[in-house]
């Protein structure tokens, strides 16, 4: 019996992509609020764009490496 192996060849771009993808999202939502003047907001957006790409490298770099 033969066993097929599947073909991953995208899923490091995947998980590159749900690594970065959603904190450019947030990043360019912060940077509209901001040129909007609601700095505030445009802060806040901002920082989460940071702490979800710092959380995703964590977690999904782990998951890279090993």
């Amino acid at each position: 019996m033969m066993f097929i192996e599947p073909n991953l060849d995208g899923l490091l771009t995947v998980l590159i992509l749900i690594m970065v993808g959603p904190s450019i999202v947030l990043a360019i939502i912060g940077g509209i609020l901001y040129y909007n003047q609601k700095k505030k907001a445009a802060k806040v957006f901002f920082i989460l764009a940071v702490i979800y790409l710092v959380i995703s490298f964590g977690i999904c770099g782990v998951l890279i490496s090993s």
